[in-house]
């Protein structure tokens, strides 16, 4: 899970360092808009599977050849190669059961916050176009 966050996080910075002023500024005022539009599309995909997706993270061990620096009987580094443990962290996602009644109100509820939303997200869009026109390509 910690290798997902810092994944998303550097991801996140490295796309919000790059597009156009309009863009930026379009994604900057929009967040919260796409941020309800996500959840919304995860409920609904949980409605129709009829359960939801989780995920954990599962260290295991496996064995590895480790070199190993040792001194022969006159006194000469050598390095040999012997086996030694080696922890690995794994991402699995499972199936977890959703309460239909439950999700069924959260939808409602991210529903009526995305309509909320997006008068504020259509006007954002047409104020950062309007402060960054963007150039037409000649042609």
């Amino acid at each position: 899970m910690t290798r997902n966050i810092l994944l998303a996080m550097t991801s996140a910075l490295i796309v919000a360092s790059c597009g156009t002023p309009q863009e930026r500024c379009i994604r900057r005022n929009t967040e919260e808009y796409r941020i309800v539009s996500r959840l919304l599309t995860e409920v609904e995909a949980n409605l129709a599977r009829g359960y939801a997706w989780e995920e954990r993270i599962v260290t295991s061990i496996e064995w590895d050849s480790c070199p190993v620096i040792i001194r022969d009987r006159d006194g000469d580094r050598r390095i040999v190669y012997r086996s030694c443990p080696r922890h690995v962290a794994d991402t699995q996602r499972y199936r977890v059961a959703i309460d239909p009644q439950a999700e069924r109100r959260k939808r409602d509820g991210l529903a009526a916050r995305k309509k909320a939303l997006t008068p504020g997200a259509t006007e954002a869009v047409r104020a950062c176009k309007a402060a960054y026109p963007e150039a037409k390509e000649p042609g």
